[in-house]
């Protein structure tokens, strides 16, 4: 099983290389050093690889190039973080050793020298390793494989170690690779990192641009895998807050590749036509930025450069090109640690390559070709201290101590001498529950083995001597969790001394008061500005939709905020609703004194032929009309809503209830055929009547209140105002209420005119007439016009007025003409005036009546009587059904002669009539009726020669 493991490993590494052999590689530079637990590094000392062809299908042979200081640095720093967790108590008798590679910024490379120190037993050929001259024994290094790994920087090279690892599950800890799909643990189960993924990297850049106010802005990136996922996060990430991409360039991953050239021009070109883009967001490697740089045209100088972490800090991007002309950089860089401790290192080293045997990385940097030639202390400390990435300091010193803390955690119990007693998995379990820590905070990996500390803002400076520039000035970090970014001491005057005035964007900022219009063939970021309409406001630029106001507010076109609406009302200070409350007023002291007046002559004919019980329910009902029209005025609320309708709707019913009994009750008196004035004796109760009337309209207006009362809303009405009106809930209700109201009017009207022809001492008739068409012509206005009218302000005051045109209508055809006669006219307020007006009826009747019974006698040879009469020939049976009340009280009682009980009024024979009970004058057959001498001569045509015919 061991031996088809190692076969498949050695396949893994052939199908990366391309051949079905082992492959030849130039001896990489490495770091060595023995211990109990072995930690295997991959770092890109060398920046790029060169191939050539070999003769006659030989494998290619491959030369690292571009020997980068920096990254011979991020090695040394994995070297002092080992030498300082072994000098500390943390591992007890257990030492770190490691074995330390160079990648050469290559996937295929960093593949096969994994391979290569993962087991000394490779099934690679004896013959091979030595032709690769990888002599393991020419180095003080370890006999044994790697119990995990740190590296590799590079996300590409991650992807593929990652996978090679995840066989035996041997946990690997990321200093740099920062792309998403190495958060995948179904694919990736073995991979950890102490960077976050470029997700959050790309989530940064956009805050940085949103906090500028930057909306249309470059992208430029590499076509690899971390190229295009942070291309794909930061695309999303920028859609959600309006920013529009305006060119995307994507460079060719490798150096050498024909078509980088097109693509820098399509960079500069790009630069070139977009003036309005000031801002570039480039994930491109660092040389890629480089050639980019150096090929700067004017018209394409001057820009803000937002760096990912790929060449935020990489200084030979500048390499043949001024700070100045290229414009301002920003970097987005990986958190960095305090450096104290990896600059004692360095100065400590020593100059003497020969003393670095176990270290050909740093040994080369030493020797004839390296930069550190013939340098002794502290001139070495200092030349390696400038290529000092903090970053990394963080990143590989973090990994380092997550390794530590996991071993600490997992040989506690057990012996792990010599990297026994333990799997690797298990290990890989230890580190995700490891806690671990750095210049005082405390870290852990979370599920996915990511590791969110965040990120540093560095802001490229020249040099104070004025000769290169400086990568390293931190002006802010960026907190993940909170998406916010925190300046340092001055980082803020520092960034937007530089960025303040630069904008980058399609189109300005609308104005406060003003909103975006898009059009559908342009990028949401190119738009006009159009003013928020009425009621509507912004206060704050470049929005999409204007702010409606509330509900009690209000906004003129293009306004920047809201006003408070006014509420109107149809108020007490009102001059029509002063003038109208002093006509309710009016009309309540007018009710009270005719109130008065009647019960002070309560005993005179004139009241008593008035109905007066009926008279006073009648003024009391005005009274609550009138007083209801109070309501209609002041600020209204639910309670005032549902009473003024109500106290309307009941009293004027009971108003109009009482009419319609007295109008009833003089019609069966004089009007009425006998043939069926027996049956309506029996029906007529007058109070039973009036009882049921307002009963039935105490019901409609209870199920109004229960179901839908009426109660008070505000509604806009015109700029800057709100209307407090009542509504009236379900207007059926409302309608019902009228209209009942206005069936009891037509019914009184009906019968008051059937009785027009009364005696005029008891004809309310016309007056009843004339007062109830009045009323119903106002109603039957009023329906309509309050349907259809649109809410305002005077609207309470069209009902106000129509109650009180019906109020006094009623309260001067019935009672005005009545109250004149007993204040004016006292002489007509007697028993004998009223006498007398019933004997003019009665005598006019009986005349007429005579001449159609002189008519028919003739053919009939009936006996003549000339001007005889008894109470049946103008209807007394009719007479006596109603002059049994009020009438006849009204006849046989005046000031100076007492009422007549029952037994008197047989006394009274010629006088007054035994069946109807009114006063008349004896009749016998045949009998010339002589004119009372007491009346005054009656004149057929004009009436009394009093000339009261028209009392009432």
């Amino acid at each position: 099983m061991g031996d088809i493991r190692q076969w498949y490993r050695c396949l893994v590494i052939m199908v990366s290389v391309g051949y079905l052999e082992c492959s030849c590689y130039t001896e990489p530079l490495m770091a060595t050093k023995d211990g109990d637990i072995i930690i295997g590094g991959l770092f890109p000392v060398h920046e790029s690889v060169n191939f050539t062809d070999g003769k006659d299908g030989e494998p290619s042979e491959r030369n690292c190039t571009r020997y980068s200081e920096s990254r011979l640095l991020q090695a040394l720093m994995l070297v002092e973080a080992v030498e300082s967790i072994n000098r500390s108590p943390l591992l007890g008798n257990l030492t770190l050793g490691y074995r330390i590679v160079d990648s050469c910024s290559d996937v295929t490379t960093a593949v096969a020298v994994t391979q290569r120190y993962l087991d000394v037993n490779s099934v690679c050929s004896q013959e091979a390793r030595e032709r690769d001259r990888w002599n393991i024994s020419s180095h003080t290094g370890p006999s044994r494989p790697v119990n995990v790994v740190i590296g590799g920087y590079h996300s590409e090279i991650s992807i593929a170690v990652a996978r090679q690892l995840s066989i035996n599950q041997i946990p690997q800890i990321s200093f740099g690779s920062t792309t998403g799909i190495l958060s995948d643990k179904s694919r990736f189960p073995a991979f950890m990192r102490t960077v976050p993924e470029d997700n959050f990297q790309a989530q940064a850049i956009v805050d940085i641009l949103v906090g500028h106010g930057w909306t249309w802005v470059g992208l430029v990136t590499t076509d690899g895998d971390y190229g295009r996922y942070a291309a794909q996060r930061f695309r999303q990430h920028a859609e959600k807050q309006g920013i529009c991409v305006t060119f995307s360039v994507v460079l060719p991953d490798i150096l050498d590749d024909t078509e980088l050239e097109d693509g820098i021009r399509s960079t500069i070109k790009f630069l070139e036509d977009n003036p309005k883009a000031r801002a570039v967001v480039s994930f491109a490697k660092a040389d890629h930025m480089m050639y980019i740089m150096q090929k700067l045209t004017p018209n394409a100088t001057g820009r803000v450069w937002i760096a990912s972490d790929n060449w935020a800090t990489s200084q030979r991007v500048l390499q043949n090109a001024d700070l100045t002309d290229v414009g301002v950089v920003v970097g987005v860089t990986l958190k960095s640690a305090k450096t104290a401790h990896i600059e004692k290192y360095l100065e400590g080293l020593n100059p003497d390559p020969d003393a670095h045997r176990n270290n050909t990385m740093l040994q080369w940097f030493l020797l004839e070709e390296g930069k550190g030639r013939g340098m002794a202390q502290p001139e070495l400390g200092k030349t390696l201290k400038k290529s000092i990435y903090p970053y990394a300091v963080f990143s590989v010193g973090l990994a380092v101590r997550a390794i530590a803390n996991a071993v600490a955690d997992l040989c506690a119990n057990r012996d792990c001498t010599g990297g026994k007693n333990f799997k690797p998995w298990e290990l890989k379990h230890a580190l995700r529950k490891a806690t671990f820590g750095i210049d005082g905070n405390t870290y852990s990996f979370d599920k996915r083995g990511d590791l969110n500390s965040g990120y540093d803002l560095v802001l490229w400076r020249k040099n104070k001597e004025g000769v290169g520039v400086d990568v390293h000035d931190i002006v802010a970090k960026y907190n993940i969790t909170s998406r916010k970014l925190y300046f340092v001491e001055n980082g803020q005057q520092k960034v937007f001394s530089l960025t303040g005035n630069v904008t980058s964007r399609c189109s300005d900022d609308c104005a406060w008061g003003y909103r975006k219009v898009v059009n559908r063939d342009r990028p949401v970021c190119c738009f006009e500005c159009t003013k928020c309409s009425n009621n509507t406001y912004s206060n704050e630029s470049s929005v999409e939709e204007c702010i409606k106001c509330g509900l009690n507010q209000w906004s003129e076109e293009g306004s920047i905020m809201c006003l408070d609406k006014r509420v109107v009302f149809f108020s007490w200070r009102e001059d029509f609703a002063i003038v109208l409350l002093w006509l309710a007023a009016l009309g309540v002291v007018i009710t009270l004194i005719v109130l008065v007046l009647f019960l002070a002559r309560w005993s005179t004919p004139v009241v008593k032929a008035s109905v007066g019980p009926f008279s006073l329910l009648l003024l009391l009902s005005l009274l609550g009309t009138f007083t209801s029209t109070v309501l209609f005025v002041g600020r209204p609320n639910d309670l005032q809503c549902q009473a003024r309708q109500v106290l309307f709707g009941i009293s004027f019913t009971l108003c109009v209830s009482c009419i319609l009994v007295k109008s009833l009750k003089i019609l069966l008196a004089f009007q009425i055929d006998p043939s069926v004035k027996q049956v309506l004796d029996r029906l007529y109760q007058p109070y039973l009547i009036i009882a049921a009337c307002v009963a039935l309209q105490v019901v409609i207006c209870s199920v109004w209140l229960i179901l839908s009362p009426p109660h008070a809303i505000k509604e806009p009405y015109g700029p800057g105002l709100i209307l407090l009106r009542c509504d009236e809930g379900y207007f059926l209700y409302f309608g019902l209420m009228l209209a009942y109201n206005a069936l009891l009017g037509l019914i009184g009207f009906v019968i008051a005119f059937m009785g027009r022809k009364l005696p005029n001492c008891y004809n309310d008739a016309k007056f009843i007439s004339f007062s109830m068409v009045i009323y119903l012509i106002c109603w039957v206005v009023f329906g309509p016009v309050y349907a259809q009218a649109r809410a305002g302000v005077f609207l309470p005051a069209v009902e106000m007025i129509v109650i009180l045109i019906s109020a006094y209508a009623i309260l001067c055809c019935h009672f005005i003409p009545k109250c004149y006669v007993i204040c004016f006219k006292s002489k007509s307020n007697t028993r004998e005036v009223f006498q007398r007006k019933i004997w003019d009826f009665v005598h006019r009747s009986t005349r007429k009546k005579s001449c159609d019974s002189k008519a028919q006698s003739t053919s009939s040879d009936a006996p003549p009587y000339k001007h005889s009469f008894s109470s049946d020939s103008f209807g007394g049976s009719s007479l006596n059904s109603s002059l049994n009340g009020s009438f006849r009280s009204s006849l046989s009682s005046s000031s100076s002669e007492p009422s007549l009980g029952p037994k008197d009024e047989k006394s009274y024979q010629g006088r007054t009539s035994p069946e109807s009970g009114v006063f008349v004058l004896p009749l016998t057959p045949g009998f010339l009726t002589p004119e009372p001498k007491s009346f005054p001569a009656i004149d057929e045509d004009k009436g009394g020669q009093d000339g009261h015919d028209n009392i009432s």
